[in-house]
């Protein structure tokens, strides 16, 4: 697993640095950070993958950052004990969650289904799979009407928050619906209440029907590389922090 990710790491700088300087990348590191710290109304007006180098900052730096917060989640939960035939990945970004939680399951990864409104993402996702040895197909639409298959493993990631209320409301519905057919969901977003007002309704819904709401503090040792970008944009994440709610299917699965 750490071979897997290590390779893939080296990959995506081979991928992103070739017309762009370390220094690029980290001044684009630190304008995302300033985006999803202080100006997060600019989300939906894309200015998060504006740019080359805040594409090749979202792909370096902060997947491989979530890559690692969902693979200690799926762990922590063993959330990896009951190996689903597919992975739904709502609103993928570069494919980092599902391809984080079908990788530690021992005996076949699943298949993986992504799917973001950004093509550029789509893109970055299927190479992902790709690079990972992973089967999956990740496609452009709206993660809202994607079907789910009966007995999936479901994981969104950063991408409730991003919806608006309306969406929210419907998504939760569908979520505990596909629960009903054998479908494990496991939801993850920053830790911070201020981004994330919504998030005791959706805990008394998951605790109603037996899931669980956690907070995750995991000390980790980065990466050289990703060490030095994080220092070098003055940030500091030696503690990799989040929140998820987890529901396990209503039916077994496998």
């Amino acid at each position: 697993m750490a071979d897997a990710f290590t390779a893939w790491l080296s990959a995506l700088e081979k991928r992103h640095l070739a017309n762009l300087t370390f220094q690029e990348v980290r001044r684009s590191v630190q304008a995302l950070s300033a985006i999803y710290v202080e100006n997060r109304n600019r989300l939906d007006s894309g200015a998060v993958l504006n740019g080359a180098g805040k594409r090749a900052a979202f792909a370096l730096f902060y997947a491989p950052l979530h890559f690692l917060l969902i693979r200690e989640i799926v762990r922590a939960l063993n959330a990896a004990e009951k190996t689903p035939s597919t992975i739904v990945d709502l609103g993928c970004g570069t494919g980092v969650a599902g391809a984080a939680w079908a990788l530690e399951f021992e005996d076949r990864s699943p298949k993986l289904i992504g799917m973001d409104v950004n093509s550029w993402t789509i893109q970055e996702a299927q190479w992902t799979y790709r690079t990972f040895g992973l089967t999956g197909t990740a496609r452009v639409g709206d993660a809202r009407k994607l079907r789910i298959p009966d007995r999936a493993g479901v994981v969104a990631a950063f991408t409730i928050n991003e919806l608006d209320e309306e969406s929210r409301a419907a998504m939760l519905q569908r979520l505990l619906d596909s629960r009903d057919r054998g479908c494990s969901i496991l939801v993850v977003e920053p830790i911070a209440r201020r981004v994330n007002r919504w998030w005791d309704s959706w805990t008394a819904a998951f605790q109603d029907g037996g899931g669980r709401q956690d907070e995750w503090r995991f000390r980790v040792e980065l990466p050289d590389n990703l060490k030095l970008m994080d220092k070098a944009a003055g940030l500091d994440h030696r503690e990799l922090t989040g929140r998820s709610l987890w529901l396990e299917g209503a039916a077994p699965i496998g």
